[in-house]
């Protein structure tokens, strides 16, 4: 019980991850430490291939091929730490890239299908972090989050 309670008060940490051999390429990997695989795909769009969809999962059979399935491990924070570096990393070596974009999954059945659900509501809070609003601009349309380079003057 005294470990449970230790861990849920360090900081959270950044999970190992591993890029892609192309950076363009735009999918990582990284495993928590409770041995839960996770991948984290940047989509370019077709019609702007300077725009791209973030998506993340869990990749592990035990979860019968549910990608958004809640793990429930109590490593959330480490987890959005761990994706939050991954962005930051492809941000960096992708640095044309002006527009992102990204909607949570239900976490069940009784979520509205066209407002933000719990997941898209808290994926905001972080792409603040991630996204300084100084920068960038953030706009939520239904279940979408999306974030737009601001156009500097000059």
């Amino acid at each position: 019980m005294i470990k449970i309670v230790a861990n849920r008060l360090r900081m959270p940490k950044v999970f190992k991850f591993h890029p892609p051999p192309i950076p363009s390429a735009g999918v990582y990997f990284f495993q928590s430490d409770e041995g839960v695989d996770y991948e984290v795909r940047f989509g370019r769009k077709q019609s702007d291939i300077l725009s791209v969809n973030i998506v993340f999962g869990v990749l592990n059979d035990e979860y019968d091929g549910e990608e958004y399935v809640l793990t429930n491990k109590g490593e959330f924070y480490s987890i959005m730490a761990t994706i939050k570096a991954i962005i930051e990393d492809f941000r960096s070596k992708n640095p044309n890239i002006h527009h992102f974009e990204f909607a949570g999954e239900p976490t069940d059945q009784r979520e509205e299908q066209d407002g933000p659900t719990k997941r898209t509501k808290i994926y905001q809070r972080w792409a603040k972090r991630i996204f300084p609003i100084s920068e960038w601009k953030h706009e939520l349309d239904r279940n979408k989050v999306t974030m737009e380079r601001i156009q500097k003057p000059g």
